[in-house]
């Protein structure tokens, strides 16, 4: 695999140099997928046949067929239960596909066209289970998905049509092969297997569409756009000096450009970006390729969203693409939401707009604004329209002959029901008295709706879905039918009359049809208006129609009050006038009736469309995307586009352009007609993700956007950002834009600047040192801080506590570059807040959280080492990310020293953060502390807990020294016990200490005697400590020294051990040891001059100690003081019960006895 070339000598070596890396590439991917074939989803096989539509290679194409997934997510089957699961890697596809879980949770296999999959007689634990002895698995691509015939039981399976690796030798046990083998006295077969399974391990459609795109193999192969990359000048990207002449440029192109200048929201750069754009859409004398430079919060999504709605009123042919389906759809909805605000005549126009791809992933049905636009959607609707049986002509038809000549349909019906015919009429009347039902049970929704002032376009919802769901229960009804008379032929004729329905009046025939006819119409009117393109349906056409529909609604209520007999009512809708009631209902009626009719059959019947009406059908597919002005699709979806016929697409927009991988725009860039394109950007952030280190040192992922900015192609900035607070955007602006960016003035207002929390920790920008943390590898995969997590978590809940005090809205977003992290973060937070509206938490990785912004943001760096390696942390692209993701706030954790010694892009932020006093520690906040010192105990991190220079210990009274037995004794005992040692240890920093007559001595005589202090930590351990002298600057000082913590069966043998350690003692240190200094009810430690020898007044903390515990250990410190103020001594206990002492009494020098 060769690096690819920033310049290319010919069109052939340009699609060439991509190959080799394509395909190390897609190995690189299925062999990560098959290391985790333990996780993949997986499914048994109900039936497995050879194909028979296939000629060559034909005994490699199969048919397999599962038991369909029912509603509650699980198949009809009993094995699938054990169905493994599979971790999703990517953020984008862990958002965009979740495949369906079955009675443990576990992920079963949803088919999809392009998967490869491993078939195997074992669901496997590990990779080895593919190859062990007996049996290799064979790999199987999903080339198409079979849709169940009406007439048959296959809408009981989901079926697939497979390509194999190698022809299939063995057969699957069904129940005709049990029966079988029964019948013959035979056992199963040697090349039967009773259980056959496919396990998901990739999906390769993107990769084919890219080989089919590098090997000329897509239709079109228009290579004017790629003739002119292959070798780039800042030239290229300029503008055709032809037509930037005011005499060739046409009045509707001037006019756009007028109204996009005059946009009062819009800076200058912006503007300009999209005139430019806009001006492509009449050049017809060079192929362009513009460059459009969107660096973080530079409204690039607005100028988008306004650039497509210029070229969708320039009538220009579009199509905009994106590398993922959420970038899709993020662009799409900015562009409706300017598009709705325009429209003429309710969602007449969106016609001219379409979006397609994946109905699931993109979760169409969670995102109602798109589903009016979306391209199956839209087949549906125009499949409704323009069904020969039950369509717009057949329903207008209908409804004209009703009012036309009520009483031939009314003889009609009589006679189908009379005959009680099975076949041709009947059939009809029956599935439209079906939907009728359908209706009249969705009455009540109706009025729920109008009651909460919900008109028009819901009220056609709820018709609309009572329409299909009629539709469906009708087949279902013909079908179930069919089979209960193929066992019943012999049914008695007594049986079949009570089975008859009682046969409607003409009053009520006529009403009823009506109003089903008439509501049908309502819901096909507005499924022509809205999904025809407005170059097939006229706007005069759709006010036309509108406009019978207010003549419908005025007859309804005339009709529905006429109660006569039938005779009477047959008259009026026939035409009888009576002179002497000329202005009577009945007149009115009659009146009313003519004016209907002559304006319904004023409407069109037709329309300039292919025959569509098959839902499979691509001509309609086909139909929808190329009248369309506007498409929007994946770049690796507009394959779809490559077909024959289709109107040309003159125009190229790429959004993300940046993060897609030059050879995926190649499927794009060859569309038939194409003359240009606008790539939009920015190359200092995240890429395309490649999976293989050789092909990404091959520069696989590399976008055209980057190459050409290398080659120093014309660039168009958008130089002014609207998201971040100033005090953010400094550093990303100095480090990654050459301080090209301005802050806009709406960012620098005073209301913009917001404190969520109290103190300048919490300002709008801070580097939050976590020095007591420490990095695990998540089996060798990935890293994770626990200590940082524990810290995020209490800044969290400090945000969450402050919102409901406030009832402010709040929006978190957590990010860290490490999916472990990710994941521990999101275990520590859980699902806490996510019934709260006004606060959201979102915890992802740096690639997830490209495109989006919050209120706040918190990184998480997660490196802490002496080394400084911090791994592709130090990615400039990936911490341009991190950092530009806030609004208001944004709080850097790590570790400062690590990230310093990096000597990449965080030294120089933790640098900046020092010298714009934004640099703060961890410990300096109360709550902080106490999750770091939780986290430390919960995960036995105790070398940084029982250091001196530990939070816990660095402003206290006493400062300790702890022995290496106490270290390895320390860990040998419960997290419980533990906690008790801590709080034992912090009330002794603190200057607690216990009476005199609860001193526990250990050995009576001996120099330990005079010095051990022996306290009981619980009913099993005690912790043994002396008072030592250490030299501090030019001074002695008292300090406490820890031996161990231990059972009270070894004490006797520690004091023996000690006994000579401290025998070694002067006279003079032992007596400065046992010296007391009192302060109210706490002793504090003495200092001595080293010259004078003079005792010193010590000095008191800041900070009490006590008030670092966690409620864990505060609850203990509160019963250890409890049970000092119940000792024996109730008179001396006051004085020796914890507290925090009185500050500011005077000392009293106590030479202390042999006591």
């Amino acid at each position: 695999v060769k690096k690819i070339p920033e310049t290319f000598m010919s069109k052939t070596h340009y699609m060439n140099s991509f190959i080799p890396a394509l395909i190390e590439e897609t190995h690189a991917d299925l062999c990560s997928n098959m290391t985790m074939v333990s996780q993949a989803p997986a499914r048994e096989i109900s039936s497995l046949d050879q194909a028979k539509e296939h000629k060559h290679p034909k005994d490699l194409f199969y048919k397999i067929c599962f038991e369909k997934i029912r509603n509650n997510g699980l198949p009809n089957m009993t094995m699938v239960s054990q169905a493994p699961t599979r971790e999703i890697s990517s953020p984008e596809k862990a958002k965009e596909h979740k495949p369906p879980k079955d009675l443990n949770g576990e992920g079963i296999y949803d088919p999809g066209v392009g998967d490869l999959l491993a078939l195997t007689d074992v669901r496997p634990k590990d990779i080895a289970d593919l190859n062990r002895p007996g049996f290799n698995y064979l790999l199987a691509y999903v080339h198409r998905l079979h849709k169940a015939q009406e007439n048959d039981d296959d809408d009981k399976y989901d079926i697939l049509s497979i390509l194999t690796s190698k022809p299939i030798e063995f057969e699957l046990e069904n129940q005709e092969n049990k029966r079988k083998s029964k019948i013959a006295g035979k056992g199963m077969r040697k090349n039967m297997k009773a259980h056959v399974f496919v396990v998901y391990l990739v999906n390769m459609m993107t990769n084919i569409r890219i080989w089919r795109s590098l090997n000329s193999e897509l239709e079109g192969g228009n290579m004017n756009i790629i003739q002119n990359v292959l070798q780039t000048s800042s030239a290229d990207g300029q503008d055709c000096s032809h037509c930037l002449s005011e005499v060739n440029r046409s009045a509707a192109l001037s006019g756009m450009e007028e109204t996009i200048t005059s946009y009062s929201d819009l800076n200058g750069s912006q503007e300009a970006a999209i005139v430019s754009c806009i001006g492509l859409s009449e050049c017809r004398h060079q192929s362009t390729v513009k460059l459009i430079w969107g660096p973080p919060g530079t409204g690039k999504t607005k100028m988008v969203g306004l650039l497509l709605f210029s070229l969708l009123k320039l009538k220009c042919r579009t199509l905009t693409c994106a590398p993922t389906n959420i970038a899709v759809m993020e662009v799409t909805s900015r562009l409706l939401s300017l598009v709705k605000d325009s429209l003429e005549y309710k969602t007449y126009g969106l016609g001219d707009i379409v979006l397609s791809g994946n109905g699931k992933r993109m979760k169409i049905s969670e995102n109602d604004h798109l589903e009016d636009i979306f391209l199956d959607n839209r087949v549906e609707a125009l499949y409704r329209c323009f069904n020969p049986s039950t369509g717009w002509k057949h329903t207008l038809d209908s409804l004209i002959n009703l009012l036309e000549d009520p009483e031939h349909r009314y003889r009609r019906y009589v006679e189908s029901m009379r005959k009680n015919n099975e076949e041709g009429e009947r059939e009809i009347q029956e599935a439209e008295r079906l939907e009728i039902e359908e209706i009249n049970n969705n009455k009540e929704k109706d009025e729920a709706v109008n009651d909460q002032n919900k008109k028009g376009r819901n009220n056609r919802k709820i018709l609309k879905k009572a329409l299909l769901q009629a539709v469906k229960d009708n087949k279902k009804k013909e079908k179930q039918k069919q089979k209960v008379l193929s066992h019943q032929g012999n049914t008695p004729k007594l049986e079949q009359k009570e089975k008859k329905k009682d046969i409607l009046s003409f009053e009520d025939f006529v009403k009823e049809r009506f109003k089903f006819l008439s509501a049908k119409l309502d819901v096909l009117i507005e499924d022509l208006y809205t999904h025809l393109p407005t170059s097939i349906i006229s706007l005069e056409v759709v006010k036309n129609m509108t406009n019978a529909l207010d003549k419908l609604s005025c007859l309804k209520p005339l009709l529905n009050s006429v109660s006569v007999r039938d005779e009477g009512l047959k008259q009026v809708l026939n035409g009888f006038e009576n002179e002497e009631s000329g202005a009577s209902q009945f007149s009115r009626l009659a009146f009313m009736r003519n004016d209907c009719v002559q304006k319904l059959n004023s409407l069109p019947r037709k329309f300039d469309i292919p025959d569509i009406f098959d839902v499979e059908s691509k001509a309609a597919r086909k139909f929808c995307l190329g009248n369309a002005c506007l498409v929007f699709c994946s770049a690796s979806g507009s394959a779809n586009l490559h077909t024959e016929g289709v109107t040309p697409i003159s125009l190229l927009v790429v959004d993300e352009a940046a993060q897609l991988k030059e050879c995926e725009s190649t499927i794009a860039l060859q569309l038939s007609g194409l003359r240009h394109a606008v790539l939009i950007g920015d190359e200092r952030q995240l890429p395309a993700m490649v999976q293989s280190k050789i092909s990404e040192e091959a520069e696989f992922g590399r976008s055209l956007f980057e190459r050409l900015v290398i080659l120093e192609h014309e660039k168009h900035l958008l130089n002014t950002q609207y998201r971040m607070h100033p005090s953010i955007s400094l550093f990303p602006n100095k480090e990654f834009y050459d301080r090209r960016i301005q802050d806009s003035l709406s960012v620098k207002e005073r209301n913009y600047q917001k404190q969520f929390l109290q103190g300048k920790m919490y300002g709008p920008y801070s580097f939050i040192n976590v020095a007591a943390g420490k990095e695990q590898s998540n089996n060798g995969r990935s890293k994770k801080n626990l200590v940082e997590a524990a810290v995020v978590s209490a800044i969290v809940a400090s945000l969450f506590k402050e919102s409901k005090r406030t009832r402010k809205r709040m929006s978190i977003g957590v990010i860290s570059p490490y999916k472990a992290q990710v994941h521990a973060i999101q275990q520590r937070i859980g699902n806490s807040y996510n019934t709260y509206s006004n606060f959201s938490v979102k915890v992802r990785s740096v690639d997830g959280f490209q495109g989006s912004e919050e209120d706040v943001i918190i990184i998480s760096t997660v490196r802490c080492n002496a080394s400084g390696s911090v791994g592709f942390l130090s990615n400039r692209q990936r911490a341009n990310v991190a950092l530009t993701r806030a609004r208001y706030c944004l709080w850097i954790l790590g570790n400062g020293a690590t990230l310093v010694n990096s000597h990449t892009i965080w030294k120089k932020l933790v640098t900046d953060a020092k010298n714009r006093r934004c640099f703060y520690n961890a410990d300096e906040d109360t709550s902080l502390s106490k999750a770091m010192m939780d986290a430390s105990l919960e995960l036995g991190q105790l070398d940084d807990l029982f250091n001196a220079n530990f939070l816990l210990f660095r402003n206290a009274r006493w400062k300790f020294c702890f022995s290496n037995n106490f270290r390895k004794s320390i860990m040998k005992v419960k997290t419980e016990a533990r906690q008790e040692v801590i709080t034992l240890l912090v009330k002794l920093s603190s200057g607690w200490r216990q009476s005199p007559t609860e001193r526990n001595i250990i050995v009576p005589h001996g120099t330990c005697s005079e010095l051990l202090e022996n306290y009981r930590v619980n009913h099993k351990l005690s912790l043994i400590w002396t008072v030592d002298i250490v030299k501090e600057k030019k001074n002695d000082t008292q300090i406490l020294k820890v031996w161990d913590v231990l059972p009270l069966p070894d004490l006797q043998k520690l004091a023996r051990g000690l006994d000579d350690v401290l025998g070694n003692y002067t006279v003079s240190k032992m007596n400065r040891c046992k010296q007391k200094c009192i302060q109210g009810n706490l002793v504090v430690p003495l200092r001595w001059s080293t010259r004078s020898g003079a005792a010193l007044e010590s000095r008191n903390p800041e900070t009490d100690p006590a008030q670092l515990l966690s409620k864990p250990f505060a609850s203990l410190v509160i019963r250890d003081q409890s049970e000092a103020t119940t000792s024996r001594q109730p008179g001396r206990s006051r004085n020796y019960g914890f507290s925090s002492g009185t500050r500011g009494s005077k000392p009293r020098w106590l030479r202390p006895n042999n006591n």
